[in-house]
């Protein structure tokens, strides 16, 4: 059983130590030596650490999750890389195009290592779903995708400090990016009601890819939804019909020559995550994988990201 320590003892790292437990021996290390021996009780954990470089220096250690606020991954993920563990990070995995040319130095310098972004929307049944719709030309070839979410969310602590674009827009990019599987030949990027000196909360990104075929996702933190964000829905427009599908992913209707059919992509791993983690350990165990969220794609959509705040 493969040793991980868990980098940062907030929300998102109970949920990675959830999945985790029982198919890893865990170790816990955050800027709160209390967070982290409350979390190596709470999950059976081996012991854990009060600073990242005692995990890092550690021989015991096989491999990190980087669970910690955003501005603090570029630096962990390099030295993580740097003294041999594999790696998961969160998204975003990095906040500006330098960082993430630094990164790609890194992983480039060390390329045994493993690097994963822990993208949930890319292990999510809905995207499975619409894979094998498009790979049976159901709706024939694509012409347009239209991908809508937008609701009221409060941010506090480190959040504050970043776009909803980049916080949580980028993982309708990354399920955008997936259909694709190419970069957009041109990014245009708004941000109706954006205040000066604040982050942007509501964006609208509209893509163009090879063949003049066109992605737009409106995202936003900062829009009345009596649903939180549910039953809201987004349309992939093909030459022979359509492909609805509820935002979050708990259902998907085809439109065409065949008729309306109505699919449930499965609700029991809804958002991706155990999916990600089976990936991650994959990887852990057997260094000939590579993780499909890997380095290449993240950096791919955090350019999408990046290039539509320059507008």
């Amino acid at each position: 059983m493969k040793r991980i320590c868990l980098v940062g003892c907030g929300t998102i790292a109970r949920l990675h130590a959830k999945n985790l437990s029982g198919a890893a021996e865990l170790f816990f290390c955050s800027r709160s030596e209390e967070s982290a021996r409350r979390f190596n009780v709470e999950f059976r954990g081996s012991g854990s650490f009060p600073r990242v470089e005692d995990a890092l220096a550690s021989p015991g250690i096989d491999a990190v999750v980087i669970a910690s606020p955003p501005e603090f991954h570029k630096d962990q993920v390099i030295r993580a890389l740097s003294a041999g563990k594999d790696v998961m990070v969160e998204k975003p995995m990095c906040v500006t195009p330098e960082e993430v040319e630094a990164v790609g130095a890194a992983v480039a310098s060390h390329p045994e290592a493993l690097l994963m972004v822990a993208e949930n929307y890319y292990y999510k049944p809905l995207l499975k779903r619409i894979r094998a719709l498009t790979v049976e030309q159901r709706i024939g070839d694509i012409r347009s995708i239209y991908v809508k979410k937008m609701f009221t969310q409060a941010t506090a602590g480190w959040k504050r400090q970043y776009g909803a674009l980049l916080e949580g827009g980028i993982h309708f990019v990354a399920l955008i990016s997936a259909v694709f599987e190419c970069a957009p030949e041109r990014v245009n990027g708004r941000f109706p009601e954006r205040r000066e000196g604040e982050p942007e909360r509501t964006s609208v990104v509209e893509l163009t890819y090879p063949g003049n075929v066109t992605a737009e996702l409106r995202y936003s933190w900062d829009t009345k939804s009596r649903t939180k964000g549910m039953f809201q829905h987004s349309r992939i427009h093909g030459t022979n019909g359509q492909i609805v599908f509820e935002s979050n992913g708990l259902y998907v209707l085809t439109k065409g020559h065949r008729g309306v059919r109505l699919y449930f992509p499965g609700i029991s791993d809804l958002m991706g995550y155990r999916e990600m983690t089976r990936d991650f350990l994959r990887c852990v165990d057997d260094r000939n994988q590579k993780p499909y969220s890997d380095f290449p794609r993240a950096r791919r959509d955090l350019r999408i990201v990046f290039d539509a705040y320059r507008w």
